[in-house]
């Protein structure tokens, strides 16, 4: 399902040099297909705004060909911003209130950033529940990934999350359970699937509101929930639109706040990602930099703000992506569904009226 590169959002251009297959709208008018409209509500914050985009546009883009579509990412303006995610949400995004007016297909909502132990004391709960409900009267169908699992649950259905003993992630064993969703057909009986999270929902809070669960793991819990009526609302608590190396910068910018004191203990390895070479190098790079720290070097503030090098450039070439190819089939099939279930006559077309030799022109 090819993208369309439909305005300037640089991460179309870092995805063709990936050689990802992407459409100029000039092409994409030409074709005789009807195109999907799949908006992505981005809540992430700042450092991790932009990869979050390229990691769904990355996933559906290789996810399924039978049709184009146009990703439309917004965010919400309760959210705080510094000033360059401020300019490139003004340059590259659209609002909400576009959104609203010209319709989506399909939507996702990414998860977030948490200050508060009550998800419904954040700034995003009112105008994500906002979202929503415009979604559930409008979109065909919604999926949501990790935290936004989480809110919308809660708001919906009254499920509170509740914390782990220790934070879960790293790359797990799934099962698919129920093999005859639509969902899952064709998706590897036995998927990985990376996860990063402090909370869940168990499997037995989701099916005392009627929820079915889809894939899940004896260690890491649900992945795959659908809500009762079987499709309107996808529920993922893991992260199948993952890079190779995002566990990788999770896990260092946690060894950095170690080493600069922000928090109190040295962080685990996520697990079953790294290989027994890599993780006996990060072993070996933790014992050098807790040593540093025994004596005293963390006051120094060359040490506190630049530590020994981290060994990422000795660990990138040795990961193992095991779970894009399920999360492909995974997405690929929503997409088939929101296609076959999406009727032609309650589309408003993006295109009416637009300069198409100005892609530009396609966000005003």
């Amino acid at each position: 399902m090819p993208l369309v590169a439909h305005n300037r959002l640089p991460t179309f251009e870092r995805l063709s040099r990936e050689g990802q297959r992407l459409l100029t709208p000039e092409r994409a008018i030409k074709q005789d297909v009807r195109p999907l409209h799949v908006g992505l509500l981005n809540m992430m914050p700042d450092a991790a705004l932009e990869a979050t985009e390229r990691q769904f546009f990355r996933l559906l883009g290789s996810s399924n060909p039978i049709s184009q579509f146009y990703v439309h990412p917004f965010t919400l303006d309760a959210l705080p911003r510094g000033a360059a995610a401020r300019e490139h949400v003004a340059r590259y995004y659209t609002s909400f209130d576009l959104v609203r007016r010209q319709g989506l297909d399909a939507l996702i909502i990414s998860g977030a950033n948490v200050t508060q132990p009550d998800l419904s004391q954040e700034v995003f709960w009112e105008p994500l529940a906002e979202v929503m409900a415009w979604a559930d009267d409008n979109v065909t169908s919604t999926l949501c990934s990790c935290l936004a699992t989480h809110a919308v649950l809660l708001a919906r259905h009254g499920l509170q999350r509740q914390r782990l003993p220790d934070k879960r992630w790293g790359v797990f064993d799934h099962e698919v359970t129920a093999r005859e969703h639509p969902l899952v057909a064709g998706v590897n009986t036995h998927p990985a699937v990376p996860h990063s999270r402090f909370n869940e929902v168990s499997r037995s809070q989701m099916e005392s509101a009627g929820l079915h669960v889809l894939v899940e793991s004896e260690v890491a819990g649900v992945q795959v929930a659908v809500s009762p009526d079987g499709f309107r609302t996808v529920f993922l608590q893991g992260h199948p639109e993952y890079d190779s190396i995002s566990l990788l910068k999770e896990y260092k910018r946690e060894v950095g706040r170690y080493l600069n004191q922000l928090s109190e203990r040295y962080p685990p390895a996520p697990e079953n990602y790294f290989d027994d070479w890599s993780i006996a190098l990060l072993d070996e790079y933790q014992e050098h930099m807790e040593r540093e720290l025994a004596h005293g070097l963390d006051r120094d503030p060359a040490i506190a703000n630049k530590p020994r090098t981290f060994p990422e450039h000795l660990l990138i070439p040795r990961l193992q992506n095991t779970w894009h190819d399920s999360g492909e089939a995974l997405v690929g099939n929503w997409l088939g569904l929101v296609y076959q279930l999406t009727h032609r006559d309650r589309l408003k077309p993006f295109m009416d009226g637009v300069n198409r030799d100005d892609p530009l022109a396609l966000r005003q």
